[in-house]
């Protein structure tokens, strides 16, 4: 009698990738194009009949830096909000005031609190210089220290997936806005050392 299920699973088992090697992929998650976060926000509401305007679009864009989950968060916000269509730009100042107290109070937060005291003393040195990569060197001397003496604090954060570092010697959020974040919530720190 022939087995039906044994030469089916030998070829499926031959064709498909290895625990190991799915493990070891690291696919690249950015923001996303201006195209692709056009279609992500203006397609779902299209389906119910309603639309962004464009000059709309362009600031939940700008907002957001065309990273997914908060285009998720910015558009579901705008979308409870608005009561005619297209949506406007005037309504997406109200929706971003309210994405940024749920981001507060939930993702941005948990990240926050997995932190040491000092791990937040240099993630607010970094903040202290806004947006972007930023030299290791200035966030040192933003603390008050040598780049040596933090750096395992650096390398704890990165292994935390707090930030990354985008080419040698620079260091960067991985999550967009989280320097607003940490202005917001230690507004009263400052600089010890001699970057203003």
């Amino acid at each position: 009698m022939r087995s039906l299920g044994l030469p089916q699973l030998v070829a499926l088992a031959g064709r498909s990738k290895s625990y190991a090697e799915r493990l070891f992929r690291y696919p690249s998650v950015g923001p996303l194009a201006k195209a692709e976060a056009t279609k992500a926000l203006q397609g779902p509401v299209q389906q119910q009949g309603v639309s962004f305007t464009q000059d709309a679009l362009d600031e939940l864009i700008r907002v957001t830096e065309g990273y997914p989950y908060f285009l998720q968060e910015w558009g579901y916000n705008a979308w409870n909000l608005a009561t005619t269509s297209p949506i406007p730009v005037a309504l997406i100042q109200q929706a971003s005031a309210l994405a940024i107290k749920k981001l507060d109070e939930s993702f941005f937060r948990v990240r926050f609190d997995r932190l040491t005291p000092r791990e937040k003393e240099y993630m607010r040195a970094l903040a202290h210089f806004g947006p972007g990569a930023h030299r290791s060197g200035d966030v040192a001397d933003c603390l008050g220290a040598k780049v040596q003496s933090i750096a395992p604090l650096r390398s704890g954060l990165i292994r935390k997936g707090m930030i990354y570092s985008p080419a040698h010697g620079d260091t960067a959020f991985t999550v967009p806005l989280f320097d607003q974040f940490m202005k917001r919530t230690m507004p009263s720190w400052k600089p010890k050392g001699s970057k203003p």
